[in-house]
């Protein structure tokens, strides 16, 4: 459906509308009694949720993203599925999966009673999906913008046999100076570290950035917290259906390699991932379904 049909169907009279994004791709648009948030269509993707209670948007995107029906949009909360990081059987395919490009379709809308909408997005699979990866699949992701951002990633297997992924809700947070944050929650826990070519570490206190950081962090349920003094905020990040967490920035060399990224936007940035990735891979058995969960909410001082 177009866009005004779209919203004929499924708007939320001054909580929910749907519209024309960057580069005409359809764009959600809420505005609610706890906060404002934008999801893109493409990519089935949130790009922004600031709460009433906050100064700053939770998320970053990159002012160079790419708004193209054919790439996936840097920034905001990209959904790897059904493979974290490069194609595990390194036959050329997209990094991270194939559905962060992909269009998924609008299929349900509700404002709650308790002020916070619900928004429902899916994406099958079909000819293209099936030149890529060969098992039959549904997967819907379920967005609830509230005090806090839910975020809920569930996988169908809708084939005859068990197949295997690895995945991720690849979060983008906005941060004021990366120098001065930390990431805490993941001491004592050991860590792929994919600056060194995957050697192992266990991490000893927070994570501070002073260099490019790409880890895997193994066996870690808890919640984590992201300290951003510059902006006088926390995040905190609740999951489940995940053992593994991944802490990305990119630093200076390839924040210049990257087109669709700006030179010096790793200062303002950090991923930390909900993620089952590395060793934390998941079997779905035929039939059966997947539940990835992760939840967001901003202290601010």
């Amino acid at each position: 459906m177009d866009i005004a049909q779209a919203n004929d169907a499924l708007g939320l009279p001054s909580v929910l509308a749907i519209c024309e994004g960057n580069g005409g791709l359809p764009l959600i648009h809420i505005d609610n009694a706890h906060a404002s948030a934008s999801i893109s269509v493409h990519g089935g993707q949130v790009l922004s949720y600031c709460p009433v209670t906050a100064k700053d948007d939770l998320l970053f995107v990159s002012r160079q993203a790419y708004f193209q029906p054919d790439k996936a949009i840097k920034g905001g909360i990209p959904i790897c599925w059904p493979w974290f990081g490069p194609d595990p059987e390194q036959r050329g395919r997209p990094d991270h999966g194939f559905v962060r490009d992909r269009s998924w379709q609008l299929l349900a809308t509700e404002a709650r009673v308790d002020g916070a909408t619900r928004v429902l997005l899916g994406t099958r699979d079909d000819e293209r999906s099936q030149a890529l990866w060969p098992e039959p699949f549904s997967l819907e992701l379920e967005i609830t913008v509230g005090e806090t951002l839910d975020l809920v990633l569930v996988t169908h297997n809708t084939g005859e046999a068990p197949f295997s992924i690895t995945q991720g809700l690849h979060a983008y947070f906005g941060l004021g100076d990366v120098r001065k944050a930390q990431v805490l929650g993941l001491a004592g826990h050991d860590y792929i570290d994919k600056v060194t070519d995957g050697s192992r570490a266990t991490q000893s206190g927070p994570i501070n950035i002073d260099g490019p950081v790409n880890r895997i962090y193994l066996d870690t349920t808890d919640t984590l917290v992201i300290d951003d003094p510059s902006l006088g905020r926390s995040i905190h990040i609740e999951r489940e259906g995940s053992r593994s967490a991944v802490v990305w920035n990119p630093w200076v060399e390839q924040s210049r390699s990257m087109g669709d990224f700006g030179d010096d936007e790793y200062l303002r940035m950090i991923c930390v991932e909900t993620t089952n990735a590395a060793e934390d891979a998941v079997t779905i058995a035929a039939g059966e379904r997947y539940r990835l969960y992760t939840s967001y909410r901003i202290h601010q001082e």
